[in-house]
């Protein structure tokens, strides 16, 4: 399903937009030496049910899990990259750790997550992972208005992952999203320009380059859910809810 929305349904999607990057920059703030997974899940719980908001997560039951996640944000680290499921683990000096947050406000959703290390080391290889996945996004995003399409897109997050030397999973990426979190059409991190659905004012697209450091093959945690890198190696994940305008791409996840 691709949904179109008109001005009242994308209000509510601002809304939730903002809601998910404050969230998300509350919870790195607090994301330090010594934090729990399971606090940080804890806490944003608790800041999406004083916004009166809804999460996405909690009950989310794909074919691709087992069961429903159970929790309210996806909290992945090291050689995690998507859907990392809480729990109990607490954070060191040097991690690399990826938060992922869907909520719905009103009935409409917005998606993003950041990737950030945690405490005062700074290894370079991640340093470089996060900064490739942020640039490739701004490049999406730029590719994105009316009359473009999703291959347009692609190859524009595509291009920039791959001159970093980094090989592209396609099995996961980005997405469409509305009244669900995940609609069509899907947005793979790398294509060919000029193909795919094209796109209209009050689309919205959830944009998310994702990378390991050296493969493109994932495992699933015993958890059914937690993605890693097969070699073990660092990741990082970068995603954006963006608004088709008359004019171009606004994103809606950027904090204020």
């Amino acid at each position: 399903m691709v949904e179109i929305l008109n001005p009242a349904e994308l209000a509510s999607a601002k809304e939730a937009g903002a809601l998910v990057a404050h969230i998300l920059q509350t919870m790195k703030s607090r994301s330090t030496v010594g934090t729990n997974l399971l606090d940080i899940d804890r806490w944003t719980k608790d800041m999406i049910l004083e916004a009166g908001a809804v999460s996405c997560y909690v009950d989310y039951a794909p074919s691709f899990g087992r069961g429903p996640f159970g929790h309210y944000i996806c909290t992945a680290v090291n050689d995690a990259v998507l859907h990392g499921r809480p729990h109990d683990y607490t954070l060191a000096d040097g991690d690399l750790l990826t938060l992922d947050l869907a909520v719905s406000q009103k009935g409409f959703a917005a998606d993003a997550a950041i990737s950030f290390i945690v405490g005062d080391s700074r290894p370079s290889e991640s340093l470089a992972l996060i900064e490739v996945t942020e640039r490739a996004l701004r490049a999406g995003i730029a590719a994105a208005g009316p009359g473009a399409r999703i291959g347009d897109l692609s190859y524009a997050i595509g291009s920039v992952l791959s001159s970093a030397g980094y090989a592209i999973n396609v099995e996961f990426g980005g997405h469409g999203i509305g009244s669900t979190m995940h609609q069509d059409p899907h947005i793979p991190n790398t294509g060919r320009p000029g193909r795919g659905y094209k796109l209209r004012p009050g689309l919205l697209l959830a944009l998310e380059p994702w990378v390991m450091a050296d493969t493109a093959e994932l495992v699933t945690d015993a958890d059914g859910w937690t993605l890693r890198s097969a070699t073990g190696c660092r990741t990082a994940h970068s995603e954006h809810t963006i608004a088709i305008t008359d004019d171009g791409a606004e994103i809606l996840t950027l904090t204020s």
